[in-house]
């Protein structure tokens, strides 16, 4: 694949720059692990870094052939729980060993963006987010980690320390990108506020035609697709929808599932972890999505609305970049079981009034060949620009 002028690499007799990629964790499947995949597609030769991989997920997601390196993680003892690994991410950040590479393509919501880096290396960072759990909900992490007293209270004093520790490293990796990439205008700002960063948007990439194919006019249920952590509010919905005894269907898993089936009533239903070919369908047996959270950007509201299918949404971050009030769905101004209930009233007040066919309409723009047009583009512009000003 050839990107802009290769004199500029000083590539030894090479016709293109040696391209590498990297990726936070290889563990779990989330909308981060999405938009990897479809850059891993765009540069299908490209080696992956990443702190550390479970191997069946990361061969399943990147496939067989591609070569993947581990940080020195890996050989930590089993017992390393990735929050106690936290105080060593940095070093095995800047360990990873990128002198050969003349382009390296970062996908991170944490670590990543603080690669080392030669001077002439260009790094292109794609942000899904500035570290959440260091800047937006510090508190809602170290009360999910600490929840006991005693000597839990003193583990919680260390960790505060480490979290500034992180905070600073944070702040000072990010002036090691050459370009940050925004996943939506709501995250552009936060790079913007934290980092003190400018940033392009580049929504992320979203398989709408998978839905097409499936939509349906109507629904027996409401939905949820989500990971189970606190942040995204799953405990708020569940609230709601326990005052109206409507059903709701809850696909995900994390660390919050326990506590949220306890909350539950018997209208409520979890699915568990839900395979992405069972999704469609999914969404098409829903009358309306409910993204409860604020979130950078929410790839499930995408699939949901390129089904057909309305959102409920808290009027917050992504969201206000992708759902048209009172045409695509519907919003509520804050994260209150009383409030979300009154969204959730209007929404099947209104529900007769949405055009599935205009919902579907909406998100055709975030489809994934806008995505690797636009990446491309970027990705030139900023090789050229860097050609001129060392010409």
């Amino acid at each position: 694949m050839e990107i802009g002028n290769y004199n500029y690499f000083m590539l030894q007799n090479k016709d293109k720059p040696k391209i590498a990629l990297a990726h936070d964790f290889l563990l779990y499947q989330g909308g981060a692990e999405r938009v990897f995949k479809e850059i891993a597609g765009i540069f299908p030769e490209a080696p992956v870094f990443t702190l550390l991989k479970k191997e069946t997920f990361a061969r399943k997601l990147l496939g067989k052939e591609r070569i993947i390196q581990e940080t020195f993680l890996k050989k930590l003892p089993f017992f390393f729980s990735h929050r106690m690994l936290l105080p060593f991410y940095p070093v095995a950040v800047e360990s990873l060993n990128l002198r050969e590479f003349d382009l390296v393509i970062s996908s991170t919501s944490s670590f990543m963006k603080g690669l080392v880096v030669k001077p002439r290396t260009i790094h292109i960072c794609y942000c899904h987010a500035p570290t959440r759990f260091l800047w937006d909900y510090s508190e809602e992490y170290l009360n999910e980690a600490f929840k006991k007293k005693g000597f839990f209270r003193t583990k919680k004093i260390l960790a505060r320390i480490v979290l500034n520790y992180l905070r600073m490293w944070d702040q000072s990796s990010a002036r090691r990108v050459d370009l940050f990439i925004a996943n939506s205008q709501f995250t552009q700002k936060r790079i913007k506020k934290y980092y003190k960063k400018k940033s392009e948007v580049i929504y992320p990439p979203v398989a709408v035609e998978r839905f097409w194919r499936t939509a349906k006019k109507e629904g027996k249920y409401f939905l949820i697709v989500s990971r189970l952590s606190s942040y995204k509010n799953i405990d708020l919905a569940i609230e709601a929808f326990n005052r109206l005894k409507w059903p709701l269907f809850v696909a995900g898993e994390g660390k919050e599932k326990t506590r949220l089936k306890k909350m539950a009533n018997p209208n409520i239903r979890f699915l568990g972890f839900v395979p992405e070919k069972k999704l469609p369908a999914l969404y098409a047996g829903c009358r309306a999505l409910i993204f409860p959270g604020e979130d950078d950007f929410g790839i499930t509201m995408v699939e949901a609305m390129a089904s057909g299918k309305p959102v409920l949404a808290l009027r917050a971050g992504g969201a206000l970049e992708i759902v048209e009030e009172g045409k695509t769905g519907e919003f509520f101004s804050s994260p209150e079981a009383e409030i979300m209930v009154d969204g959730l009233r209007r929404l099947v007040e209104n529900e007769k009034k949405y055009d599935y066919l205009y919902i579907r309409e909406s998100v055709r723009k975030f489809n994934r060949e806008r995505f690797r047009g636009e990446l491309l583009k970027v990705v030139k512009k900023k090789i050229e620009n860097i050609i001129i000003e060392n010409d």
